[in-house]
């Protein structure tokens, strides 16, 4: 197996060929090649475990509340350990985490296929090792979500994460199927939790065997919980990345009637066998598929958001034909577009999510975007299912269209096309600060000034463009930012932000990135100075201090607004 070129690729909306892709170019790039089909038969194995679990759970008790609780098992690791888990996979190698985290889904798996064969398991015992599977499941995501971009170049990104959902989509179509012939066959569900243990293997070895280069980083090294503040503080202050979150949160929120209902229409409306349900998402899957070999010409043709708006019209339209069609062979159709309409949406939202941030919290990044999506396909699950069982189906369904063509009222303020102009590539811009004495890394605060010479007659101008700075500032570790003028000499502003320690401020220059580098060369396009804008940095003279804990110790985050007249609560700092 050949070895990835590099360890991080940089992520830009930038086609470094502007001929349309295949659909099945990035399967010639040996490691995603492996890693893929490896993927796709673990997919294949966790869907009939799915199976097994469940039919085990109905054949260990008839409570309904127990039978219910194992989605709860699934879905809940998600909630609890997805920051965590993005966090650990920015920190350490994604590469060792996730090989732990496949053993420990193979352990798991293995474990409760063995307890099944010996007739030791009980429902408690099934929730229990279910919780544990899921929690597993849970940190291996956004290292896994993160990872692709390593193993393709930029252009090829989104026919690449398109791939992963094609795999996915064919083994939900062949593994429930799959694993109700084996439970039948062997008289139990030990079968299928065993193949599942034995499906991680695969990606094991794939992974051993790819010898990622280590990112090579100068900064010290975040700690968890900061590096928890530090993604959250970087979500809260990207625009981009707010119109991906936006825009996915609207649309599962809706779309999710369909997966919510599909089930009681295949089983009630349609008198559907399970084999009969197993065909509507075979045809799903073959959409997506379609879908997916059509989508590097669509995105070649219209802009990312005309894309994705007129795939949510499309799966409205899904959604009032399913609500309406009672014959079978006229449901496969709509399914099929489904999965092709499911797989650009899908496909589309979590490549602009992968190039909206860079290498240093993309998994983190991530792992908020899988929480927007899981808790908007739980939420709106749940809703749509009260309005079927109060109004019936036909109504939830026919509200569920109309929230997704009312979603569209959002385009116009969260546009996912500005993430595409936008160059993560780390830039190394900043010069390293001069130091007479090298201060403590856990020091701090750090107060950095940046003195400017600006024509008066530009200040407006000056101070709408800073704005862009502030953000940049805020994303990458400032907790505290302000913009100031001189009453004594108006040609004189001061530029001021606070950061949490001095580590902290280290690891802001390796953060810097392409797309800052050009926002700042416009703040400084005012400059007027004869020299460049004069830097200067000041640690607390108390030393270390919780920052974090007294800068917002009253409540507010003292921002300013842009113009220069407020910057409150560095009192602390005592300089």
């Amino acid at each position: 197996m050949t070895n990835v070129e590099k360890s991080e690729t940089p992520i830009t909306a930038k086609q470094d060929n502007p001929k349309t892709e295949s659909a099945w170019t990035p399967l010639r790039h040996a490691v995603f090649r492996s890693i893929w089909i490896a993927s796709v038969a673990s997919n294949v194995g966790s869907t009939m475990h799915d199976v097994g679990a469940a039919w085990l759970m109905a054949s260990l008790t008839s409570s309904a509340i127990m039978i219910s609780l194992m989605q709860t098992a699934s879905s809940l690791p998600i909630f609890l350990v997805a920051l965590p888990a993005g966090a650990l996979a920015d920190l350490i190698d994604r590469r060792r985490l996730l090989l732990v985290t496949q053993g420990w889904m193979l352990v798991t798996a293995a474990a409760l296929g063995i307890l099944t064969l010996l007739h030791l398991v009980t429902p408690w015992v099934l929730l229990v090792l279910t919780f544990v599977l899921g929690v597993a499941g849970a940190m291996n995501n956004p290292a896994w979500q993160a990872m692709t971009p390593e193993l393709v170049p930029p252009a090829e990104l989104a026919p690449a994460v398109a791939l992963n959902g094609v795999g996915f989509n064919l083994a939900r179509a062949i593994g429930p199927a799959l694993g109700g012939l084996i439970v039948g066959a062997t008289g139990g569900s030990w079968a299928v939790f065993l193949l599942n243990a034995i499906s991680f293997l695969g990606i094991m070895v794939v992974l051993y065997l790819w010898r990622r280069k280590p990112r090579d980083s100068e900064a010290p090294t975040e700690r968890m919980l900061g590096a928890i503040r530090a993604g959250s503080r970087y979500v809260r202050h990207s625009p981009a990345l707010h119109a991906v979150l936006v825009r996915t949160g609207v649309f599962i929120l809706c779309g999710s009637g369909m997966w919510g209902l599909l089930p009681f229409l295949a089983k009630h409306e349609l008198q559907l066998s399970a084999a009969g349900y197993g065909g509507l998402l075979a045809c799903f899957g073959i959409g997506a598929v379609t879908g997916a070999n059509i989508l590097p010409i669509v995105r070649h043709r219209i802009s990312i958001d005309r894309l994705v708006a007129g795939a949510c019209v499309l799966f409205a339209i899904v959604s009032v034909a399913l609500a309406y069609i009672r014959v079978f062979l006229a449901v496969c159709p709509v399914m099929f577009i489904a999965g092709g309409t499911w797989m650009t949406l899908m496909s589309t939202l979590n490549v602009s999510a992968q190039i909206a941030v860079p290498a240093w919290v993309r998994a983190r990044a991530l792992s908020i975007y899988l929480l927007v999506f899981q808790g908007g396909l739980a939420i709106g699950s749940v809703i749509w299912g009260a309005m079927a069982e109060r109004f019936g189906i036909r109504v939830a369904l026919d509200g569920a269209a109309i929230g997704l063509i009312v979603g569209l009222a959002v385009v116009p303020r969260f546009r996912l096309g500005i993430a595409e102009g936008l160059d993560m590539t780390p830039s190394a811009h900043w010069e390293d600060p001069l130091v007479e004495n090298e201060p403590a890394l856990e020091h701090g605060p750090v107060l950095v000034l940046v003195e400017y010479r600006i024509n008066p007659e530009q200040a407006n101008d000056f101070a709408e463009v800073m704005r862009e700075v502030r953000t940049i500032r805020r994303r990458d570790g400032a907790i505290r930012w302000g913009l100031f003028h001189d009453v004594a000499d108006p040609s004189r502003c001061i530029e001021t932000f606070v950061v949490e320690s001095w580590a902290e401020h280290l690891r802001q220059h390796e953060r810097a990135t392409m797309a800052d580098q050009e926002a700042e060369a416009r703040a400084r396009g005012f400059h007027v100075g004869e020299s460049p804008p004069i830097v200067s940095h000041l640690v607390s003279s108390y030393g270390y201090v919780d920052s974090h804990a007294a800068f917002t110790a009253n409540g507010t985050d003292g921002s300013s607004n842009g113009t220069g007249v407020k910057h409150s609560g560095v009192q602390p700092l005592h300089l």
